[in-house]
């Protein structure tokens, strides 16, 4: 029997030390042992969810969510650290002949780095080990977590920079409006580039380290997950309605934004359509659209298509990602962005970007238009803009 208990508690030991060097050592998508942490994170996640929903604003479920991923990384460690003391407890049962006595000397040689409970008889080796795989897990945890603020940190730049070019919350026509109005749609390309490069590094960190899909963006409205949305649509109706200016940037921003969305549910263990039909139906409906294509003709953004002629393309490109995005959204509880889906969990409903006062000349005075989705949430301080009519 001790002998069995020796090898159970050396099987959950070796167990745990994997699931630490998968999940912060290795470079790549958690497998096997590295999903110990995603399980750990759900719980966690489910937990603020459940308190979040006390909330009546999504200011104040914002900030309840916040520190859903510093909890997480401290239940991780919490949880590695319970399976080395069950896992060595086991092991010094032999020599205790008490698991309760052996728990105790398991965790006070984990915690006090091998030092020997006087309850029991001395296991040098495995009193040793216990302390050594402690101070080796903590040390790793403090070098995790650079990685973990430099790759938030990168992802968060770009997401600021979009409160000016596609609003707060970001919206792909809003995008492409407000590059019309303040005459600066020749910078489409670089901004495309720019998102393409953001997708690829998005994908790598947040699928190597899946705690970060967890750290939510300083400000309630920003959020990256609403931001990549948004510069898809902007890029996909952009090739949509105007193909012989497009620039060819448009469509590599696109290839990567959905490749970077599927890697990132691909890790979660979703099932994903590596190649979906481009007839296929779409949650967003043509009068959506529809609306959007009058705003931008409204601002004088150049188009070549109709509505009508630029909805099969449009979907085309909007079905690679859609379903991925608007379940990411629900389970992240990103800002109700329009063309963002449902949140089962928000008592509000979309919330429209607030475009800021023109402060042009009167040349352009006159194209500002209002929101095109009127708000049926709000915002602190906020009021509901008026349905504009573009028929």
């Amino acid at each position: 029997m001790r002998v069995l208990l020796f090898a159970i508690g050396l099987i959950v030991v070796l167990y745990t030390g994997a699931s630490v060097l998968f999940t912060i050592v290795l470079p790549r998508e958690p497998r096997g042992f590295g999903r110990l942490a995603l399980v750990v994170n759900r719980g966690v996640r489910l937990v603020f969810v459940g308190l979040s929903r006390l909330a009546g604003t999504y200011e104040r479920k914002d900030a309840l969510l916040a520190p859903t991923a510093p909890v997480a990384l401290v239940a991780q460690l919490a949880f590695w650290a319970a399976c080395l003391i069950i896992g060595y407890g086991l092991m010094l049962e032999g020599t205790t002949h008490s698991l309760a006595s052996a728990l105790v000397q398991a965790t006070g040689a984990v915690f006090t780095v091998g030092a020997i409970d006087l309850r029991g008889p001395a296991n040098l080796a495995v009193d040793i080990a216990a302390g050594a795989s402690w101070v080796i897990v903590v040390t790793l945890q403090i070098a995790y977590l650079p990685a973990l603020y430099q790759a938030f940190n990168r992802r968060e730049s770009l997401v600021a920079m979009l409160e000016s070019r596609a609003g707060v919350p970001a919206w792909g026509p809003e995008l492409l409006a407000r590059h019309q109005l303040v005459g600066i749609i020749d910078t489409l390309p670089a901004f495309y580039a720019a998102w393409e490069e953001w997708s690829a590094d998005l994908a790598e960190s947040h699928v190597t380290y899946p705690v970060l899909l967890l750290f939510r963006s300083p400000d309630p409205w920003f959020s990256w997950l609403v931001g990549l949305l948004a510069v898809l649509d902007g890029a996909a109706m952009h090739l949509a309605l105007d193909p012989s200016t497009a620039s060819s940037q448009s469509r590599l921003c696109l290839r990567m934004g959905f490749t970077a969305f599927n890697r990132i549910a691909m890790a979660l263990g979703w099932e994903v359509d590596p190649d979906p039909n481009p007839e296929g139906p779409i949650n967003l409906t043509f009068e959506e659209f529809e609306q959007a294509v009058k705003m931008l003709e409204h601002v004088g953004f150049p188009m070549d298509r109709t509505a009508e002629a630029a909805w099969p393309d449009f979907r085309g490109w909007r079905v690679n990602y859609e379903s991925v995005a608007y379940r990411l959204c629900e389970r992240l509880t990103a800002p109700p962005a329009p063309w963002s889906g449902n949140r089962r969990y928000l008592r509000s409903g979309v919330v429209a970007p607030r475009r800021p006062p023109q402060r042009t000349p009167t040349v352009l005075a006159n194209l500002r238009p209002a929101v095109v989705i009127p708000p049926t949430g709000r915002r602190r301080g906020s009021e509901p803009s008026p349905e504009p009519d573009y028929s």
